[in-house]
Formats: C-alpha cells, structure tokens, sequence
C-alpha cells in the first residue's frame, strides 16, 4: 500500500483566498518533502468552502515548487468544458509536470456546478462523450467536423506545418487517468474497469458501499476483456494520527476535521446522513462516532491496526488518499502527517 494525499481543498467562507492558495501549496511541497507519491486537486466553482476552480492551473504552479509528488485532477468536470479545450489544456500540464501528472476525469458531484453551466440531466454520457473527444483530439485529429449528442467542435483543415492540431501529451499515448466513485456499484467505476483506467473511491462512502467498488471495476472489465489490478485503486479516506488515541480524538474532533463536518458537510447534506447506526441522537454524537467508522483517526498503531482492517474489508487497494484539510495548527497537522508517512505506513509494508 502507497500513501498520497487528496485535497478539494476546504476552507471556510471569508478566508483571504490568497492566503489559502498559498498554504495549500506549502502542504504540496511539505508532502513532498515527506516522500508522499501523489496529490489529487479538486474543482469546484458554487461551493464556497472549496475554493480552487482551475486545479491544472494550481498544479501548474505546485510543480515549480516541488520534486518528486505526482499530481492529478481530482477531477476534471467533462460536463462542463468543451473537450477540445481539454485537451489542449491537460496535454500542456502533463508537459510542464514532465509525466508528474494523472488527469482525473468525471461528471461532477456538485448540482449547484451543473447549474451554473447549464449542464443538463445526463452529465455521465456527456463525460463518456468528452473523455472520448479528447483522446481523439489526442491520438487521431483528423481535419473536420465534429458533434456528438453533447460536443461539438471543428478541427480546421490547413498546412500541417502551420495550421493543425499539435499539442500532444508528454505520456503516450496519454497521463494515467482516474475516476471517481462515490454510489454503490458505481457506474463511474464500471466505466474505470471498461477502460482499464484507475478507480478512485471517496472519502464520504462507508466500507459497505466501497466493498462494491471493486465488483463494478471488475464488471466494467469483464465486458472488455480488461484485466483490472487492485494495485491501482484509490481510497480516500480522513486520517488524523497523533502521539496517543485520546490526543487524536480530541485534536480531530476539535480542530479542522471536526469543524468541516460540523459547519460544512452536516450543513450541506444534514448530519443524519453521516450516521452510522440509529442510536445517534445529535451532531456531537455523530462526530464520536464518526472517530469510530468513517474517519480513521488515533495513534500510530491505532491508524495502522484500522487501515489494515480497511484493506481486509474491501479486499485490498494500492493508495490510500489522506484527505486534506486546513492544517491549523499547523504544527499538529504536520506532525500527523509524519506520523501516517514514517510510523503507519512501515506496518503496512506486507499490504500489496
């Protein structure tokens, strides 16, 4: 098992955007510099907790600051961009990221998005639609016309020398690219296992919903002959370690984890969604359990004892994604994630 990181990001509504950028950043190069093997970047554009609409861009920049991480678009919304600019844009990035670079790819879980861009009722055939546009912008641009139920564009005819479509990708013939689940036998993943691409699992899906993950990767590659490896798999999860199990609970319960759920997720979709069993009777209750269920969170051998768990439940997978948060205080956060890098991983080397 390999550790990477996941942000989307999240911070709360009247923060100094700059300031955010800028320490979301410096959690990239600190990642770095701790030896984690991937970053994924959401977008978002009408959530005002997750504030970065251009993660290519954000990437572009995180490059520059860093040596080794791979980064990856956790992901990019196909339903809302004309695939011709995608492709230009995502073949750029992976030129600047010299192959440091995965495009993930979806149809949005944000309906406020949608909206905004008119996006219409069947956003999963419009990715499938896209993603193919751009792949044959990217292998085979012949000159003319293009137009699909969704997509339209033109690929003009001219000199090849002067006038054609040129901006290829760095990897041939493209970046690893990654989906995102989040439904019980998610027909995004089944998509994933058709293709032989990588499937992602969020960080909101308990373990009875992740366990079917697998089974429509490997309905989806069933259907193609594809032969899908668990190596690839992504699951994102929140993890918080410290010293002892009682200083993670109350550090994760009363600083930025606690408080994203509290005043973000439970506003957003109602914290009854989030329980994990009937005798929850308020929010408070539901954060402790979530210590217990969704959140892996305590010390070093508490954090590796329940990923262990996690792998055996769903089968195995080869990343864990840590998701991310604003590290205040900082200096707690970093040494959680020193802790999950030099502490908890070491005891999952015999894991894949």
């Amino acid at each position: 098992m390999e550790l990477g990181f996941f942000t989307m990001p999240l911070h709360p509504p009247g923060s100094d955007t700059t300031k955010t950028l800028d320490d979301d950043l410096e959690q990239m190069v600190v990642l770095d510099e701790m030896g984690y093997k991937e970053a994924y970047v959401g977008e978002h554009f009408t959530f005002t907790w997750e504030n970065i609409p251009s993660p290519d861009l954000f990437i572009a920049k995180a490059l520059a600051m860093t040596e080794n991480i791979t980064f990856g678009t956790g992901i990019t919304c196909m339903p809302i961009h004309n695939p011709a600019v995608v492709a230009h844009r995502i073949a750029q990035l992976d030129h600047l990221a010299h192959g440091r670079f995965h495009w993930g790819v979806g149809s949005s879980s944000t309906p406020s998005d949608a909206e905004m861009f008119m996006a219409g009722e069947d956003r999963r055939k419009a990715t499938r639609e896209g993603i193919d546009a751009v792949l044959k912008i990217w292998t085979d641009p012949k000159p003319g016309h293009y137009k699909s139920d969704f997509w339209e564009f033109k690929i003009p005819d001219g000199h090849p020398d002067i006038v054609s479509i040129h901006m290829k990708p760095y990897q041939q013939p493209h970046p690893p690219i990654a989906l995102a689940g989040s439904s019980a036998r998610s027909d995004t993943l089944i998509f994933a296992g058709e293709r032989g691409w990588i499937p992602m699992s969020i960080n909101l899906a308990p373990v009875s919903v992740i366990k079917t993950h697998w089974d429509a990767v490997e309905e989806g590659a069933e259907k193609t002959g594809q032969k899908p490896s668990r190596s690839t798999w992504r699951i994102a999860r929140e993890v918080y370690v410290a010293d002892t199990n009682e200083q993670a609970r109350k550090e994760a319960i009363e600083g930025t984890l606690g408080r994203d759920f509290r005043d973000y997720w439970f506003r957003l979709w109602g914290w009854e969604r989030f329980k994990m069993n009937d005798d929850t009777p308020d929010v408070e209750s539901c954060l402790e359990n979530l210590l217990d269920t969704l959140w892996i969170v305590g010390s070093p051998d508490h954090v590796a004892n329940r990923l262990r768990q996690l792998y055996d439940d769903v089968g195995g997978f080869g990343v864990l994604l840590a998701m991310g948060h604003e590290w205040e205080p900082k200096e707690q956060w970093i040494h959680s994630m020193e802790l999950l890098q030099n502490e908890v991983m070491p005891q999952l080397t015999d894991l894949g």
